[in-house]
């Protein structure tokens, strides 16, 4: 296990080194690595161009461990995902041929853009660190993280993740358009052929797990857990709410807030780190009442949903 000065050197490293391709989005990038520390999987969901695939593929690269980008489209099956049992003649007996998805880092471009029988395909690796193929449970590398990107579903030839899906992912992210001066050194450091591809990694692969370690040794008051659960509780009985959050939302909710706490240094959490990762732990875990007509259905308003439950709850002294 790291000590807080260790976990926090390499954790500032790790960021540091990101920033090289994505400019001005320090949060949106720790946020990244609180995913990752948390042992959970990231849904990155914007427009097109402004950097969800390179902000997966850079926080791959700077790891030293094995990385796969699997492009998803609507005619993709899910053994092009998992793998497939291919008969071998002089062996006289099925092989299996494993697919991508046996990596450490995987980059599920425009996830959205396959049939929810693909997506559905991930359920168990995301979850259960494994893939069940033909009565057979082989396991996923550790640490294993999902980063997909997702384009918003209004864009044409997207199909709605289910619920169970999202409700696999720890955070939904944006990543919003730069500010001028920001998109102007982009432009300079394109045109000096500065590129994910030149980024060298940063950490090893035990270099992940020690930091994982060290967030699991971080210690939560029970005041703290009773906190969260008053958040979780209020989602269920909010008016506009059709769904509330899963004890899953719960548990990543506490997983990410020791998160928080080892990238500041402390071996203990705080109120402001559960604040600070409800919006993007809880919000994609709720449903909105069509009838409930003070919000729409935009991700905007029901992070706005989420904000109000946040400001009405009792902070623990």
């Amino acid at each position: 296990m790291e000590t807080d000065t260790d976990a926090v050197g390499k954790i500032t490293a790790l960021q540091e080194n990101i920033e090289k391709t994505i400019k001005g989005k320090s949060h949106v990038i720790q946020l990244a690595i609180i995913t990752l520390l948390a042992k959970g999987h990231l849904l990155i969901e914007d427009v097109p161009g402004v950097g969800k695939t390179t902000l997966a593929h850079s926080l791959a690269r700077s790891l030293n461990c094995s990385f796969k980008r699997i492009q998803f489209t609507s005619d993709m099956l899910p053994t092009d995902i998992l793998g497939v049992s291919i008969y071998n003649p002089a062996r006289q007996e099925f092989e299996f041929k494993s697919g991508p998805i046996f990596s450490n880092v995987i980059l599920a471009d425009e996830i959205n853009r396959t049939s929810p029988k693909t997506q559905s395909s991930l359920l168990e690796a995301m979850n259960e660190f494994q893939v069940s193929i033909d009565k057979k449970t082989y396991p996923l590398p550790r640490p294993f993280i999902v980063m997909a990107t997702q384009n918003p579903l209004e864009y044409q030839g997207t199909f709605p993740l289910p619920e169970s899906q999202l409700d696999r992912f720890m955070m939904r992210i944006r990543i919003g358009y730069p500010a001028v001066e920001d998109e102007k050194q982009i432009l300079k450091t394109q045109l000096l052929n500065s590129h994910v591809d030149n980024l060298a990694p940063v950490l090893s692969i035990q270099d992940i797990i020690d930091l994982q370690e060290t967030v699991d040794a971080i210690k939560v008051d029970e005041s703290l857990m009773d906190y969260i659960l008053r958040i979780v509780t209020e989602t269920r009985k909010a008016e506009g709410l059709d769904v509330g959050v899963s004890p899953r939302g719960s548990l990543f909710l506490l997983k990410t807030s020791k998160a928080m706490a080892t990238i500041q240094g402390r071996t203990y959490c705080i109120p402001d780190d559960i604040k600070s990762m409800t919006i993007p732990v809880l919000a994609h875990r709720v449903v909105v009442n069509s009838r409930f007509d003070a919000y729409g259905q935009r991700s905007e308003d029901v992070e706005r949903i989420i904000q109000d439950i946040l400001e009405s709850v009792s902070v623990p002294l």
